[in-house]
């Protein structure tokens, strides 16, 4: 399994400047749990969305869009279930029971047709208007998913959400293979390429405007945090590279221009990936820049920040931005006494009882200073 896996990671990481590479990305991740095919769904908070999908299902998505879509019986529920979950993984014997696995039609009409049974999905967010489903698809004559397998998911998920950060935007910019720097530079959020030694191989304007901001070049063009929540009190400046392995986590970085943290995230480059331009030649890492300002805050960042389920954070984002109940409903597309439920869940994690002093802690953690 861990050499699936690191296969996998690899591959989701290459996606990140190389979007065209996803379906084999895809198809590495079912591999990990020797299932038929990954699928990614995402969808835009303006009602767009987009599918993905490993090339062993590229005959199930055209009938799954010709009608069966309005009738997954998983999907339809998850979206409204997902929010009384403590994970952001959710499987079969989440959303239905064993007699409607037996007779639904969307399990004996549809995903027999193909010769599939389970499924698997891990939820996450690469941008505060845009959710995803990561969904791995299991064959008919295999058990349901364990355990140790969906955790092993909720791990791959955490990748791809990284990944798809500059991915999904890359393909908004219809990157091609001899247009990459050009979608780069025209970017709105700043993407630093690294080389081996730590030093800036490429750099966009979104990112430049940043230096002297919160990162610094040093004489031979090393990138440095100035200060941040993974540096040590006793080092002010901290190596980009060193805080590669915890890359995982988002990185909030003080400013001297503004009291709102800038957000970093890392992105590893495998040593495998093919350059197809000069300046990704030796790069073995990429350095994403995002400005905290906003409202309602990143989900994600709340997620990690506060340890909310993703859900949770996307309730906690629009409650903390001033909207109501029956708004955030409406905008979520789930009931109003879905949204209760989680708000008092967000409520007893966080430590606070209303919604006034939810805004507030929002406001703190885009505002906070780390040293």
């Amino acid at each position: 399994m861990k050499i699936r896996l690191d296969a996998a990671i690899d591959q989701i990481y290459e996606c990140a400047m190389a979007p065209s590479q996803w379906p084999l990305a895809l198809q590495k991740v079912a591999d990990c749990f020797d299932d038929v095919g990954c699928i990614l769904l995402y969808s835009r908070d303006d009602g767009s969305y987009g599918v993905v999908q490993s090339p062993s299902l590229d005959v199930l998505i055209p009938a799954y869009m010709e009608g069966w879509n309005t009738r997954d019986i998983r999907a339809i529920r998850s979206r409204e279930r997902g929010y009384f979950f403590g994970r952001d993984v959710i499987t079969d014997r989440d959303v239905v029971t064993e007699i409607e696995i037996q007779s639904d039609p969307f399990y004996t009409d549809f995903l027999n047709r193909f010769g599939l049974k389970y499924f698997a999905a891990s939820m996450v967010s690469p941008d505060p208007h845009i959710e995803v489903a990561l969904s791995v698809q299991r064959a008919s004559d295999k058990p349901p998913y364990n355990g140790d397998e969906l955790s092993d998911l909720a791990i791959i998920g955490k990748h791809v959400e990284r990944s798809l950060r500059l991915s999904i935007r890359l393909l908004d910019e219809g990157c091609t293979k001899n247009g990459l720097a050009a979608a780069l530079s025209r970017l709105d959020i700043g993407v630093f390429i690294l080389d081996g030694l730590g030093r800036v191989r490429f750099s966009n304007s979104a990112a430049e405007r940043f230096i002297g901001d919160g990162v610094e070049l040093e004489g031979d063009a090393r990138l440095r945090f100035t200060s941040s929540n993974e540096v040590s009190t006793r080092r002010r400046t901290s190596s980009v590279l060193d805080l590669l392995p915890n890359h995982q986590r988002p990185i909030q970085i003080h400013r001297q221009k503004s009291s709102r943290p800038l957000i970093a995230y890392l992105l590893p480059v495998p040593s495998s990936a093919n350059p197809t331009h000069d300046f990704l030649k030796n790069a073995r890492a990429i350095v994403l820049l995002m400005d905290s300002a906003g409202a309602p805050a990143d989900p994600a960042l709340i997620r990690d920040l506060l340890g909310l389920t993703l859900a949770e954070s996307k309730v906690a984002a629009l409650i903390g931005a001033g909207a109501a109940p029956r708004d955030v409903a409406r905008q979520l597309g789930i009931a109003e006494d879905t949204v209760r439920k989680a708000l008092k869940s967000v409520f007893s994690k966080t430590g606070v009882s209303r919604q006034n002093e939810l805004a507030s802690l929002m406001s703190r953690l885009t505002l906070r200073k780390s040293d």
